[in-house]
């Protein structure tokens, strides 16, 4: 039995720290008195942006533990789409509107700062490459 690399912990824990942030806290709208998590924008027109995530996530985490090269290529692909949809949640729950802006909250930046720790691990994987001999 393998035993997982630094990296794959790292991600692993990363995703987790990414679900996690879904669920918490994302912004505080006082003025329509609404508190916004990933998974539940009631009141608002955002949709459910925590469901992209888990998404993404899960992918990411099942190519992370495959060791192939083409696993690890697609996972950059994955990865990249994951610290989009971050950055795009992190802009569009902390603009301002009409002159009312939103109180950012810890889960946003856990969600953020999870994503990047796990393009980070993609980047950087720990993986044995063989060479090809010359025969």
């Amino acid at each position: 039995m393998k035993i997982l690399s630094r990296s794959q912990w790292i991600a692993l824990l990363a995703a987790l720290t990414l679900a996690i942030g879904c669920f918490m806290p994302w912004a505080i709208i006082a003025s329509q008195h609404l508190t916004i998590s990933g998974v539940d924008t009631t009141g608002t027109r955002f949709g459910k942006p925590a469901y992209n995530h888990f998404f993404l996530a899960g992918i990411i985490l099942i190519l992370t533990f495959i060791p192939k090269l083409w696993a690890k290529r697609m996972n950059l692909l994955f990865g990249v789409l994951n610290l989009g949809w971050a950055i795009r949640n992190f802009i569009l729950f902390s603009r301002c509107e009409a002159g009312d802006c939103p109180e950012r909250q810890i889960g946003l930046f856990l969600v953020l700062i999870a994503s990047v720790i796990l393009m980070l691990t993609i980047l950087f994987p720990q993986m044995e490459l063989k060479e090809e001999t010359d025969s």
